[in-house]
């Protein structure tokens, strides 16, 4: 691959540092900008579909501007047999219209935090007041805390990163 224009779809440091990261790995050679994009979807994403969607918009709004490629990532939950899950999408939208779309991690909530967005509250908040920290979702993000540190939201939305290049790379969808 030659050198690409990027746009990471968010200002949020820990998706701009796991597309910077994924594509150090790839030597793949790159120009990349951020831009601050509305999802289109609720601020806490309640479901697969609306996460996914919400990474789809991302990436879709911010592919203007002579890039190559537009990454947009989306954190949000779901429920599944009673029990709400933490899940993560990507979306990789081409200049040419074509978008790409994979999904990540998936780990259940302990029931306090289940609660609280059940509440309406949202989900990175809830976890700075969890983990009495602040600004979890810009570094190593409710995944961080729910893995003991084994994982963090850049390295989860990282692999995410390499699932859509890898399908852009191919051309396939």
């Amino acid at each position: 691959m030659g050198n690409y224009r990027i746009v990471v779809a968010s200002k949020n440091p820990a998706k701009i540092r796991a597309v910077e990261d994924c594509l150090a790995e790839l030597a793949i050679q790159y120009e990349i900008a951020a831009v601050e994009t509305d999802s289109g979807v609720s601020a806490q994403p309640f479901s697969i579909e609306e996460t996914r969607q919400g990474a789809v918009n991302r990436a879709v709004s911010s592919i203007e501007g002579g890039y190559d490629f537009a990454v947009g990532l989306e954190g949000g939950v779901y429920e599944l047999e009673g029990t709400l899950y933490l899940c993560n999408w990507g979306a990789l939208s081409t200049a040419d219209g074509k978008v790409y779309t994979a999904g990540g991690a998936q780990i259940p909530l302990p029931d306090v935090i289940a609660q609280k967005l059940k509440e309406g509250l949202e989900l990175g908040p809830v976890m700075d007041d969890y983990a009495d920290e602040t600004g979890i979702r810009h570094h190593k993000g409710a995944i961080g805390i729910l893995t003991a540190g084994m994982l963090n939201r850049g390295e989860m939305f990282g692999h995410i990163v390499k699932l859509l290049i890898g399908q852009y790379r191919l051309g396939i969808g």
